[in-house]
């Protein structure tokens, strides 16, 4: 068998600088972008009481995949319907993902460039992640919305995230190892400690809403805990969070840290202060539904934002990725 050497190759063999494609790189962003995404459709599905608007898991009735006519959910089958259909959009920039990585893998063996094997692994997360979302949104319906269950949910999404937003970091570095710290080692342990308290947080914050009015469905079970006591909890733990963001900080400029790390902690900053805000105005106002979503995009966006702090405090390869 020969090969038409006129045909144009689809692994371009040029790797400029170490990095995936810039192809490569927004489908990533995209796959972060879109699990950041599903979590705030999911929290609209909750606060409008549509957790049951499909009552049946893979279908939405017993006889049918779609909402049909008569259903006694009215409107709210569409709500569920409306997020569920997302999975497939998830699925779709899973699979480009892998692919994406496949080909970028293919270019650097072609080239003799090394094949990265952090980016080909980390870009597996979507499509796994996906897969492991659809069974446990399953679950969480056959279960008629178990409040731990759904807590479970949402906390696989935020892992997904952490994940991805290495796997975009990954993409943009040049290389997988060296791997150097930027900054001194007890500030690197005080990002640690930043990213447990932060998971801590989000824990803390899935109980809240298990114990509280928004079950996702007006017959669903509480835990029965106090509501009020584990927010104060969950407060505490967000001005712990913040406290030690400012330290850090502090500790950053004192050391002469790199402006980009300190950018990254002022961001993260702004966000926590910006969470809190909203996490007071929630409470005190009787958790209304656009205040408890955007408290929910906010928790993502500040869970990111740690995440991405702490990936800025060492790089992988010789070069600072762009």
């Amino acid at each position: 068998m020969t090969t038409d050497a006129s045909a144009p190759n689809p692994f371009p063999t040029t790797v400029t600088d170490g990095r995936a494609s810039r192809v490569a790189r927004g489908i990533f962003v995209a796959n972060l972008i879109a699990q950041m995404g599903i979590v705030v459709t999911g929290a609209i599905v909750r606060v409008t009481s549509s957790g049951l608007g499909c009552p049946t898991w893979p279908r939405c009735t017993a006889g049918s995949f779609v909402p049909v006519d008569g259903q006694a959910e009215q409107w709210h089958k569409y709500v569920e319907f409306g997020n569920r259909s997302l999975t497939f959009i998830l699925g779709v920039l899973a699979i480009a993902s892998v692919v994406a990585a496949f080909v970028d893998r293919r270019r650097r063996a072609l080239s003799g460039q090394p094949r990265r094997p952090r980016i080909f692994w980390l870009a597996l997360v979507p499509i796994l992640g996906t897969v492991a979302q659809a069974v446990l949104g399953g679950i969480t319906v056959l279960t008629g919305l178990n409040p731990f269950v759904v807590a479970a949910h949402f906390l696989l999404s935020l892992v997904l995230i952490a994940l991805l937003t290495n796997l975009v970091v990954a993409s943009r570095e040049q290389a997988d190892s060296p791997l150097t710290l930027r900054v001194n080692t007890y500030i690197r342990i005080g990002m640690w400690l930043l990213c447990l308290l932060m998971a801590s947080v989000l824990v803390l914050g899935t109980l809240v809403t298990a114990s509280g009015p928004h079950a996702g469905d007006a017959h669903v079970a509480r835990t029965g805990w106090d509501p009020q006591l584990v927010s104060w909890i969950h407060a505490d733990l967000v001005l712990l969070c913040i406290g030690l963001v400012t330290g850090l900080l502090v500790a950053l400029r004192a050391t002469n840290a790199p402006s980009d790390i300190l950018s990254a902690g002022v961001l993260a900053l702004v966000l926590f202060l910006s969470q809190g805000l909203i996490g007071y105005v929630q409470y005190f106002t009787g958790l209304p539904w656009l205040v408890v979503v955007l408290h929910v995009l906010g928790s993502v966006t500040v869970w990111w934002a740690t995440v991405r702090f702490l990936l800025r405090s060492r790089i992988r390869g010789d070069v600072l990725p762009v």
